[in-house]
């Protein structure tokens, strides 16, 4: 065998003598690959990883589903996939309906509505989508099964019925980690049944199952309002975002005098522009036009936003500077800078979206969206209030008809703010309002 066979070298090559040094080599040399294949033939091969394979009945039931959703209303929308968040809270679930008509609008205007809201206020969007002419990106959130199934059928009832926001609403999802649905079950049959003429008696319908656990979440899993704004922020397509929530109505014909206004800006990268927001009685038309919106404040059927419930939300803008402001155009125009900011200032406005993300450590009511604007402010970031555009609440809101969950979560988030504001010292070695030094 092999472990028997010895070459020699050749100067002391006992069969040298008898055979000539070329025809030896080869000999020996033949000999050798011979013995040497024989041998490695016998060689168990080397050992390998195990495989995983999958069971044939789960197998087969991935494969149904995967051909349920082509086959379904929601094509896009696979619970499987999707994509966390940085602490793996949430999953998301980007552009799981897209609107008919959004990349082309994305390409003919400068600014996309992003908004975010909760099943609930999801009636809202019908108004918006009337009044906004531009593409809109929506985020929502489900914190059940059963409330993810309501919310699709809403979406695509909405859509069924609409026009507007089929054409122009790109729809993406949230869920949480801790209640995250496996699947979901579209009732084709009842979305038929709905009657396209009562869009809020459906949603009211549609939750009523939920509606007391839907109050339990809200104490325990709240509403994650940061992470669904940075998820409708980030799938807006053109150069400029306007970001609100979905019960924020804008003005009429906003979009298209907004971007004459935007393609000739002057400003540079930070600039953001506010448009003020007023809440108005539920008795009286929306406003056609800022004159309109005048003289419903000057009779108490309109107020600044959140001015009864917390002044402080929308105070800096100057509400009564704006209204005073005589506008000799119907052009947008600049009205006047916020001079007077203040900590909790909350607007609503017009910038990139290379602005500062919201944060989202900050979950449920309080600190969401000031701490974002704050950090904006911190950075050198620049407010001018627009005019003669504005966008409305429907209600005149009043304390007494928040929940006491509200001032709960209010309350956690302000701890976290203690760390937040000298994270952001450090970072800008900035502290304009002094909230470091005087926490010290």
């Amino acid at each position: 065998m092999l472990s028997n066979f010895r070459l020699y070298p050749p100067e002391t090559n006992p069969m040298r003598k008898s055979i000539s040094t070329p025809t030896t080599t080869f000999f020996f040399l033949t000999v050798y690959n011979i013995v040497l294949t024989v041998r490695l033939s016998y060689i168990h091969d080397c050992p390998k990883h195990p495989v995983h394979k999958i069971p044939q009945i789960v197998y087969e039931k991935y494969q149904r589903e995967a051909e349920d959703l082509e086959d379904g209303p929601l094509p896009r929308l696979d619970l499987n996939l999707g994509r966390w968040d940085n602490r793996r809270k949430y999953k998301y679930f980007d552009n799981f309906l897209v609107g008919r008509k959004f990349a082309i609008l994305s390409n003919l205007y400068e600014t996309c509505l992003a908004t975010q809201g909760s099943l609930d206020k999801l009636p809202s969007l019908i108004e918006v989508a009337q009044n906004w002419n531009g593409p809109i990106s929506l985020a929502t959130f489900a914190a059940s099964e059963d409330e993810l199934n309501a919310l699709l059928l809403y979406v695509l009832y909405l859509r069924k019925c609409n026009e507007r926001i089929a054409d122009k609403v790109t729809f993406h999802l949230a869920l949480t980690t801790e209640r995250r649905p496996k699947k979901f079950n579209i009732d084709t049959l009842k979305l038929k049944e709905l009657n396209c003429d009562n869009p809020l008696g459906v949603m009211q319908h549609l939750t009523k199952n939920f509606q007391r656990g839907t109050n339990q979440w809200r104490t325990r899993l709240s509403y994650p309002q940061n992470h669904v704004r940075n998820l409708a922020r980030k799938n807006c397509q053109t150069n400029y975002v306007f970001l609100t929530d979905v019960d924020i109505i804008p003005s009429r014909g906003m979009a298209e005098i907004l971007d004459a206004f935007l393609r000739d800006a002057k400003c540079n990268d930070k600039c953001a522009y506010v448009v003020p927001t007023y809440e108005i009685d539920e008795r009286v038309m929306f406003p056609h036009n800022k004159t309109e919106l005048v003289r419903l404040a000057s009779k108490g059927l309109a107020r600044p936003f959140h001015h009864k419930v917390f002044i402080y939300n929308q105070y800096a803008t100057n509400f009564s500077r704006w209204q005073n402001t005589r506008d000799d155009t119907d052009d947008v125009h600049i009205s006047h800078p916020v001079t007077n900011f203040e900590f909790f200032y909350e607007p609503f406005y017009v910038a990139p979206d290379t602005v500062p993300p919201h944060d989202e450590r900050f979950i449920g009511y309080g600190y969401t969206r000031n701490s974002q604007v704050y950090e904006m402010y911190v950075s050198g970031y620049k407010f001018e209030v627009l005019s003669p555009i504005f966008t409305c609440h429907w209600g005149l809101q009043v304390k007494h008809s928040r929940p006491p969950w509200r001032e709960h979560q209010n309350a956690l988030n302000r701890k976290l703010f203690e760390g937040f504001k000298k994270e952001l010292f450090a970072k800008y070695n900035k502290d304009p309002l002094n909230l470091v030094k005087k926490a010290n």
